[in-house]
């Protein structure tokens, strides 16, 4: 917990700038703390507090297994540096009052009420409600707080700005109410919830966990209420390379149903086998039944039960590559991560869309561009959003250049992997 004077200091204090360095890249260090030192200012200026949590959130970006959480597969992901700040102090009763910056509203939220409200579905009050209830569910001590976000993961972009906020509000409770004891994983699985069952989108658990978990991990959720993870130390940057994410402009925020339409279809499959999830069926099986599958669950659910059956063990794959330092190895499975993403999975381009289909257009460019050795793929759920490209060094600039060109200054954005997950700082 920090006064303002000692929230203002630790930002020019050596320590703090060690801090920074670590969450945002050396290049980033003044930029941040000018940022946070206008945060903590804005929130004693507005609260009557004498200390104050300082608590953040990374964004994430997948790697591998596109779309395989929500059916018990394995995935490789990561914290990014781009993260959502809060400066946020205890209050009296049990009201849950946030702004937050580019928000013109005040978020408040009861807790004597922890059911799902039909009102809120789609707003953040839905994923303060939904973390407070699955917390208090697994008795954590709840309460009242007040709090100033400031976030940098660009809503509806494919960084999961939705689970970097619900873990960002389950670490104000976790700091707050109870002196950070629970787990990455457990507050993982709170956000997951809050998600599905209060705000209405039903996403599986690898966005809670990488943002949770911080760095790379190899995540297996064949059990989904425990999931297997371990990390993994590699620098693109020794390797030769950098992450870019391109922002296409378009918004994940209207496309709950293509999203709800994959699991959906995938476990249409399973169903078919009389199983819950297609991490129970045989990848032959598919392929031995594949003309009674067509008839029973349609050609899109048996295409998109097929990459997950590829991209389930390509996740493991990727992991491996990563581990022994055969990173030729791994650009090629991105590569076959993103063609069966594009063929199988479909998560490119929404049904029905003609004139606007800015992941197609970016993908097929950045292959243009870059020549036959591109690695680039879709990048989390995708239909819009962002897409993923590994980058030699000296072809930054020009990439930078060439893509924002075409989707708008500041499109294009070079990724650092941040090392801790969602906490306290």
């Amino acid at each position: 917990m920090y006064d303002r004077e000692n929230l203002i200091q630790l930002t020019r204090a050596p320590e703090g700038k060690a801090l920074l360095a670590e969450l945002y890249g050396s290049a980033g260090v003044e930029a941040q703390a000018e940022r946070w030192r206008i945060l903590a200012q804005e929130f004693f200026a507005g609260v009557n507090a004498p200390k104050a949590t300082l608590v953040s959130s990374p964004g994430r970006t997948e790697l591998g297994g596109n779309h395989t959480d929500h059916n018990g597969g394995r995935v490789l992901c990561a914290a990014v540096h781009l993260d959502m700040l809060a400066v946020a102090a205890l209050r009296k009763d049990d009201q849950v009052i946030l702004r937050s910056h580019g928000w013109s509203e005040t978020f408040v939220v009861d807790l004597a009420d922890l059911s799902p409200h039909g009102d809120e579905t789609g707003r953040p009050e839905a994923l303060i409600r939904g973390v407070a209830a699955g917390m208090a569910a697994r008795n954590a001590t709840i309460g009242g707080f007040e709090a100033l976000v400031d976030s940098i993961v660009p809503a509806g972009s494919g960084l999961s700005s939705s689970a970097a906020f619900e873990l960002l509000v389950a670490q104000i409770f976790n700091a707050l109410f109870n002196e950070n004891s629970r787990s990455p994983e457990e507050l993982a699985l709170v956000g997951k919830e809050a998600e599905n069952r209060f705000f209405g989108k039903p996403c599986g658990l690898m966005d809670q966990m990488a943002c949770a978990l911080g760095g790379i991990s190899a995540i297996d959720f064949a059990d989904p209420a425990k999931p297997a993870w371990s990390l993994i130390d590699f620098d693109l940057e020794k390797a030769g390379y950098v992450l870019a994410i391109v922002n296409t402009g378009d918004s994940h925020a209207d496309l709950t149903d293509d999203y709800a339409g994959i699991p959906d279809e995938m476990g249409s499959v399973a169903g078919y086998f009389g199983v819950g999830r297609l991490r129970e069926v045989p990848a032959n099986a598919l392929l031995l039944q594949a003309s009674r599958i067509r008839a029973a669950t349609g050609d899109r659910a048996l295409l998109r039960a097929l990459h997950f059956s590829a991209e389930d063990g390509r996740a493991v794959a990727m992991a491996s590559a990563l581990v022994a330092d055969r990173f030729d190895e791994y650009l090629a499975l991105v590569r076959a991560s993103g063609d069966s993403s594009w063929r199988l999975l479909q998560n490119v381009v929404s049904a029905g869309a003609v004139r606007e289909q800015p992941l197609a257009v970016a993908i097929e460019l950045s292959r243009l561009y870059l020549g036959p050795s591109a690695a680039v793929r879709v990048h989390g759920g995708g239909f819009a959003g962002t897409i993923q490209t590994y980058l030699v060094l000296e072809a930054v600039d020009g990439y930078v250049q060439f893509m924002d060109g075409v989707f708008g200054a500041g499109a294009t954005t070079i990724m650092r992997i941040r090392s801790r997950g969602a906490g306290e700082v």
